[in-house]
């Protein structure tokens, strides 16, 4: 969505604290498991398991989101691959992120769309009800 053009751009990925939830490990060993060399990262597998040349869609995004969190025990309904873009960055705002610094890994050009982004959690963030001692 933020490269219509396909030119392609970086974003800094830095390693993980976790080995379990490095995304950097992630990526990895994704790669390495199905030897891609260059070329797009995310692309579809067949039901045998063979990574193919074929890039991910948006909807086939959607589909593995959408099974991990009914696997998760979730319902699924309400999930998408957007789900993963604003997650990012409700965890990010929790964290106490500041907002330009979300938005450059998020790609987000504007500060009200990314609070858009930011769900439920975020109320708590600065909230003044918080600092007034009741």
């Amino acid at each position: 969505k933020t490269d219509p053009d396909g030119a392609g751009t970086e974003v800094a990925l830095p390693q993980g604290q976790h080995e379990l939830t490095c995304p950097v490990r992630a990526v990895q060993a994704w790669l390495e498991a199905a030897g891609i060399a260059d070329g797009a990262v995310f692309v579809s597998v067949t039901r045998g398991g063979r990574a193919t040349a074929t890039r991910l869609s948006d909807r086939d995004v959607a589909r593995v989101v959408k099974a991990a969190v009914a696997a998760a025990g979730y319902d699924p309904t309400s999930f998408a691959g957007h789900s993963l873009r604003a997650g990012f960055a409700t965890s990010a705002a929790r964290a106490g992120v500041p907002e330009h610094a979300i938005m450059q890994q998020t790609r987000h050009r504007s500060a009200a769309t990314l609070r858009g982004y930011v769900r439920r959690g975020g109320l708590f963030l600065d909230n003044a009800a918080s600092k007034v001692g009741l």
